[in-house]
């Protein structure tokens, strides 16, 4: 049974993620919320919150695009990489109702007890931009694939280097098989990963 959390999923806290971070949990780590940038320009927020680690995007992106002949079918047993366009910059629009990947500038390593949940923020969520992630497995590490949805029927801006998401630690104990353990096909990811199988 986990000490720390008397056999319960706990959510872990500010303190309890600056202390994981420092020993390599979140790399960079930002140790405060930072809503403002060095230039005095503000920001969509990004750092350490109360109960979570809000990450940010990295400037590279890959933007659907349909082929010239029209054919493309997205198969993710198969996936074309010839249906994303390639973009690299500090700020990225998404065409209407369409999809990009990105990754998140932190690179993550999950300890053996926990998961991550991770949620959009909701600065993107009220302009239609939908953030969609699966967990972060205990026991992987990587930076983090972004799916970015434009909901909307307008294109739609999002800015690297800002926040996107917000991490959510959740402990409890330790299983039997981690992500780690499995040799999971994301394990120690970098860059934006495409769907593999």
């Amino acid at each position: 049974v986990c000490k720390r959390c008397k056999g319960k999923a706990m959510i872990w806290n500010d303190s309890a993620i600056a202390k994981w971070a420092a020993a390599g949990g979140i790399t960079p780590f930002v140790p405060q919320c930072v809503r403002v940038n060095d230039n005095g320009e503000k920001v969509i927020s990004y750092g350490l919150q109360s109960f979570g680690y809000d990450i940010r995007l990295a400037r590279q992106f890959r933007v659907f695009q349909m082929p010239l002949d029209h054919s493309g079918v997205v198969n993710p047993k198969d996936f074309n990489v010839k249906l994303l366009r390639e973009f690299e910059g500090d700020v990225c629009i998404i065409p209407p109702n369409s999809f990009a990947l990105a990754c998140s500038v932190e690179y993550f390593k999950m300890p053996p007890n926990v998961t991550g949940l991770v949620l959009g923020k909701s600065t993107y969520a009220r302009c239609g931009i939908v953030a969609n992630f699966t967990p972060l497995e205990a026991g992987w590490e990587g930076t983090i694939t972004i799916e970015i949805s434009n909901t909307s029927p307008l294109p739609a801006m999002v800015y690297a280097n800002e926040g996107f998401a917000q991490c959510i630690m959740l402990e409890g104990e330790e299983p039997t098989v981690t992500y780690a353990s499995r040799a999971g096909k994301y394990q120690a990811q970098t860059g934006i990963t495409l769907a593999k199988v």
